[in-house]
């Protein structure tokens, strides 16, 4: 059991595990887990931390074949300039390393944007906080327990 299993179970939200073997080689953790979940690209999202200019860290969740389009992301946060965080500002701020970040049950809760495009599907796949394992649940929960915005980010 992870922070974000442990979370969606305290607030009774239904979700599904999935796991499978990690390649340590793998060069997207998140195309990575689509493909070995046997799942679209579309359907399985990533969980990226965005440093906004005034140093404030937020969650942006995107689908694994998207790119993030910072300048989209510093508008929907009131921010000129957004850039990736530091590796080791995620870890410190969300308690998990890179390709195994949850948006859920971090250390730290972060404001959350989520791509509009998760919206139209029933369930959607993120990471459960590590390498390996994935989460099903409906993205409307997520918004929810989260508090995200969503919105074209990519």
């Amino acid at each position: 059991m992870t922070p974000a299993t442990k979370l969606l179970k305290k607030h009774k939200i239904a979700f599904t595990i999935h796991e499978y073997t990690h390649d340590k080689n793998s060069v997207s953790y998140g195309l990575e887990a689509a493909d070995k979940l046997g799942l679209p690209s579309e359907m399985v999202f990533k969980t990226l931390v965005v440093q906004l200019e005034t140093g404030e860290l937020i969650v942006a969740i995107i689908p694994v074949a998207e790119k993030l389009n910072m300048k989209l992301v510093a508008k929907n946060f009131n921010s000129k300039k957004a850039k990736m965080a530091d590796k080791e500002d995620v870890l410190r701020s969300t308690g998990y390393v890179l390709g195994g970040v949850s948006p859920l049950g971090q250390k730290k809760r972060l404001k959350t944007i989520i791509h509009e495009s998760a919206f139209s599907f029933k369930e959607i796949y993120i990471s459960a906080g590590k390498r390996g394992l994935d989460i099903a649940l409906n993205p409307l929960n997520l918004q929810r327990l989260l508090m995200a915005k969503g919105a074209d980010i990519c």
